[in-house]
């Protein structure tokens, strides 16, 4: 029998699994016309939102710490910071300590800034098309989109966003077929998990890595 935490981080990820297969059981237990559901004002917020990330971080007479403070200004308009923050904690969210959530919550936003704008970067130069969207539930679709251009085969990249008329703030990105925020809160969790439940050995962590 595994270790202790190696016991522990395979529960961890067999939980996240078996979560997404619950959410893709119940997606097919929807209805067909609600599944195939578009949401155009959805579409139209992503078609325009994410085209400014790329343009901004595709312009070059931007210096790089420029480029970071347009990218966190417009994270701050068209993502759910707060959202993203409480849900990368998972079952942690309940138990965190007001002076711990104060610290998570200042470097967890250094560390996605740099995560999101690293990946997102690898399209710099290009351009994005909206390709449709599905709504989950009222008010929670994930639009499809490709990233077109720099000689290379069109890349899919998938926006969860959640709202309603013109008022929709992103809450995860899906990069190559890897939802960003979901990947974290298993990441994030499994860490704790492996500390015994010590949040502020995931919170040294993101520090460090935020250096690097």
């Amino acid at each position: 029998m595994p270790p202790a935490p190696a016991r522990r981080h395979l529960l961890t990820r067999l939980g996240g699994v078996l979560a997404l297969a619950g959410l893709a059981a119940a997606a097919r237990a929807q209805p067909a016309a609600r599944r195939s559901a578009r949401s155009p004002e959805a579409e139209a917020f992503v078609a325009v939102q994410a085209q400014k990330v790329l343009s901004v971080l595709a312009d070059r007479s931007l210096s790089l710490g420029q480029k970071q403070q347009a990218f966190r200004r417009l994270i701050d308009q068209i993502a759910d910071v707060p959202k993203i923050t409480n849900f990368v904690l998972g079952k942690y969210a309940r138990s965190i300590e007001p002076t711990q959530r104060a610290r998570f919550n200042t470097v967890f936003r250094t560390y996605a800034e740099t995560v999101y704008q690293t990946r997102i970067s690898e399209f710099r130069g290009e351009t994005l098309k909206v390709t449709g969207s599905v709504a989950r539930t009222p008010g929670d679709v994930v639009v499809a989109s490709l990233v077109l251009g720099g000689g290379r085969d069109p890349i899919p990249v998938s926006w969860r966003v959640l709202g309603a008329g013109a008022a929709w703030k992103v809450v995860d990105v899906q990069i190559r077929g890897v939802w960003l925020a979901i990947t974290q809160q298993q990441d994030f969790v499994s860490t704790i998990d492996n500390a015994g439940g010590d949040i502020g050995v995931l919170i040294a962590q993101l520090q460090r890595n935020s250096r690097t």
